[in-house]
């Protein structure tokens, strides 16, 4: 049951998230252009799949209890521009599937923003500026 935000929106729901991270890394590990690089680091698929709930749900609902730092994990990666446009089609496309467009529509905002930070500093360490936001 989704609870009402403060502009009278239906909520989200951690349990809705559960099922959003856990279709999605479904696809991304047998995706052909990210699941190679999430096969190759991921060691521990459902201890992820925990910290990635965690992490959504702090992102998109305040829930405090995440613990990591999701910019610096990614800065360690090869990741190019079409890695970050098949992440972002593909989790547009679940979060449709799993929650309906008006759930669909805050996660994949936000999941826009982050990408678009993510790339941002990835370019700037590339370029020798080695600017990490605070």
């Amino acid at each position: 049951m989704s609870l009402l935000t403060a502009d009278s929106r239906p909520q989200v729901t951690a349990e809705e998230i559960g099922r959003l991270v856990d279709a999605f890394y479904a696809r991304v590990q047998v995706d052909p252009v990210i699941g190679p690089i999430f096969n190759r680091e991921v060691q521990d698929w459902p201890g992820h799949l925990e910290l990635l709930k965690q992490f959504w749900a702090s992102a998109v609902l305040g829930i405090p209890g995440f613990k990591g730092n999701p910019l610096e994990t990614h800065l360690n990666l090869r990741l190019e521009p079409e890695h970050f446009e098949r992440w972002l089609a593909l989790f547009a496309e679940t979060a449709k599937d799993v929650l309906g467009v008006t759930h669909a529509e805050r996660f994949v905002h936000k999941s826009q923003r982050i990408a678009e930070t993510f790339q941002r500093v990835i370019a700037a360490k590339r370029a020798g500026l080695g600017l990490i936001p605070a």
